[in-house]
């Protein structure tokens, strides 16, 4: 409107049809592809008459703002469109190549760019999410339009990378990324994971994205909140193209969006299906054992009916308030150092690891198996457990394979050491590529690489040798243990329907969102480094935590903790590496341009001197929300 209104002239001076509305548009594409002019919806169907824009009234700026985006389809449309032979044989070539008829007879890239300029317009004046879907319309035709991308495995992973980076724009880190030479290892943290780079699931190398596609990988990353709107009116959208692609880079969707859909998949899934109710009694003191020995003989399909519990010795009548303690106490039995089926990663942590010595039990294997049936039924249930897993085992229950900051949260002095050696010159007789592991109080060399205790390690192999120590520590001894829980959980829920999700968000899908009360965590802050609770920093910090909703603040908690849990005794209560350690904010002189960063293990925020309370916020939302992660190595 205000364009309009201060170039009046040259809107009254332009050519006849040089904009069109978005049923104009519509039309436009329809014809272009020698079809009967429909708007299409968003399962590929044709509607029953394509979308207008209502101009009257509080929908001008959203009308106007269609037509300036679409002011150079007609030009394009004109000078495009086939027809006769032409449009017939494309019709036929296309129709045996996808399963919905993409919209490309039309370079509609212009377009899209004055509709992206148009969407960042309304969302810097902070339009509340009815105005901003005045123009959901176009942004599905975007999709339509669009319908024939195929994003590789590399591109996947790259855009997680680049979200998850640092300080930096995301979309030209994504560009940069996608342009530039080797796989790093944060893009390998992607969903799905690639084989190297550019390698498919065959091995073959994937073909480098064309400038339509990045422009779509682009647009994605640009517009997040604006497709989020989008999609979580109706989730099931995903289920059919074109929408289906934001499932191949689901970092872009919002956990209750991902949650919404991971339901309504299941429920869609069982449908129709009658499972058997199954009985379960067991003895309190014994839950762990009575439970397996009970449960072992079902299959996959049996453990998805309705559990009833008796507790022996015990009147209550399960009408769910017993499952759910069933699932409470069970969840705390699993990890009973009796089993030694898990450790906790540090001392005094609240997170647990996948024990190495866990053979010591001769059924450690069948054990594995069982807690990960437990856990993938209470997801299924939704139920919540009474357990918190490493963000490397988290990862490890999605097929993410685990970078070497995980080994923070696992093993602190060694993730210590691991940095040491990254930042600073090394002599070649310092290390090997060999590790020992202690096994029962017993030293054991283990080679990293083929004879490994007699290869050096160099400065430029020791990013090398950091990956392969990490990975040994976090996968490869305890390998056959992630794969038994894996093949319990995947009977009840596949991969790739659980995949959706990251792994902060998957602890929240295993045990709950709890509340995080601001009030008891300022409370029980510590401020060092020359914070103090006046300084305009923590102020801001403050100020800027009040504002985040439940989800936000959970992933605040999980960022600098390491977990979502909160004791039993409130924030007070929080415990280090060392014991009782409190939240604390510690002053990161190293300048505004970093990322506030954590060191989980003693409960400790390194906040930037930032300038701004809008660039603190910012730069703190990103960190909880994206730059957990950091960038890897090559």
């Amino acid at each position: 409107q205000q364009q309009q209104q201060q170039q009046p002239a040259a809107a009254a001076e332009a050519p006849a049809g040089a904009a069109m509305s978005l049923a104009e548009l519509t039309s436009a594409v329809a014809q272009a592809m020698n079809t009967p002019t429909a708007s299409a919806g968003v399962d590929g169907s044709a509607a029953a008459a394509p979308v207008a824009m209502d101009t009257s009234g509080g929908t001008n700026a959203a009308a106007a703002a269609t037509a300036t985006a679409t002011a150079t389809a007609t030009a394009t449309a004109t000078a495009t469109a086939p027809s006769g032979e032409d449009a017939a044989s494309a019709a036929a070539t296309s129709a045996g190549e996808s399963e919905h008829t993409p919209l490309l007879k039309l370079d509609l890239t212009d377009v899209w760019r004055e509709l992206s300029d148009c969407l960042l317009l309304l969302q810097e004046a902070h339009v509340d999410d009815q105005t901003l879907g005045l123009l959901s319309p176009a942004v599905e035709c975007f999709f339509l339009c669009n319908s024939d991308i195929k994003i590789g495995r590399r591109a996947a992973a790259a855009a997680a990378a680049a979200a998850a980076g640092g300080g930096g724009n995301g979309v030209d880190e994504l560009h940069r990324m996608l342009s530039s030479g080797p796989t790093t290892e944060a893009q390998g943290q992607g969903q799905g994971q690639g084989q190297g780079q550019g390698q498919g699931k065959d091995g073959s190398k994937e073909k480098e994205l064309t400038p339509r596609e990045l422009f779509w990988l682009e647009f994605i990353e640009r517009h997040r909140a604006v497709i989020n709107t989008l999609v979580r009116k109706d989730p099931g959208v995903l289920q059919v193209k074109p929408f289906s692609l934001l499932l191949e880079i689901p970092h872009v969707l919002d956990f209750r969006v991902k949650e919404k859909f991971f339901r309504e998949s299941l429920r869609k899934r069982n449908h129709g299906q009658r499972y058997i109710r199954q009985r379960l009694q067991v003895r309190r003191n014994h839950i762990f054992e009575d439970s397996y020995h009970q449960l072992q003989g079902l299959s996959g399909q049996d453990l998805r009916g309705r559990m009833d519990v008796q507790f022996e010795g015990e009147d209550g009548i399960d009408a769910g308030g017993l499952t759910r303690e069933w699932y409470y106490q069970l969840s705390k039995a699993m990890m009973n150092a009796n089993y030694a089926l898990f450790k906790q990663s540090n001392i005094g942590s609240e997170t647990y690891q996948p024990n190495p010595h866990s053979n010591v039990n001769a059924a450690h294997l069948n054990y594995f198996k069982f807690c990960g049936r437990v856990v993938a039924k209470a997801v299924y249930d939704s139920m919540y457990l009474d357990c918190h897993f490493t963000r490397a085992f988290y990862k490890q229950i999605l097929g993410i394979p685990v970078s070497w900051r995980d080994m923070q949260a696992v093993d602190e002095p060694l993730y210590k050491s691991l940095l040491w050696i990254l930042e600073n010159e090394i002599s070649e007789e310092d290390y090997s590529f060999s590790i020992d592991m202690d096994r029962f109080g017993e030293l054991q060399t283990m080679d990293l690489k083929p004879n490994g205790r007699n290869i050096n390690v160099t400065n430029e192999t020791k990013k090398e040798y950091v990956h392969l120590v990490a990975h040994a520590k976090l996968t490869e001894v305890i390998k056959e243990q992630i794969k038994a829980f894996q093949d319990g959980f995947y009977e009840l829920i596949p991969q790739k329907e659980i995949a959706i999700f990251d792994e902060q968000e998957l602890e929240m899908v295993i045990s709950g969102l709890p509340d995080v009360d601001v009030d008891d965590l300022q409370a029980n802050t510590e401020y060092g480094s020359g914070y103090s609770p006046s300084s305009p920093q923590i102020v801001w910090f403050w100020r800027a935590v009040r504002t985040f909703d439940r989800e936000e603040r959970v992933k605040l908690v999980q960022f600098v903790t390491g977990t979502g849990k909160i004791p039993v005794g409130g924030f007070a209560e929080l415990v280090g590496m060392s014991g009782p350690q409190k939240f604390n904010i510690q002053k990161d002189r190293s300048g505004p341009s970093r990322l506030p960063q954590a060191h989980t293990c003693f409960n400790q925020l390194d906040l930037p001197e930032f300038e701004s309370y809008e660039e603190l916020r910012t730069n703190l939302m990103m960190a909880i929300k994206e730059g957990s992660e950091g960038f890897g190595f090559a």
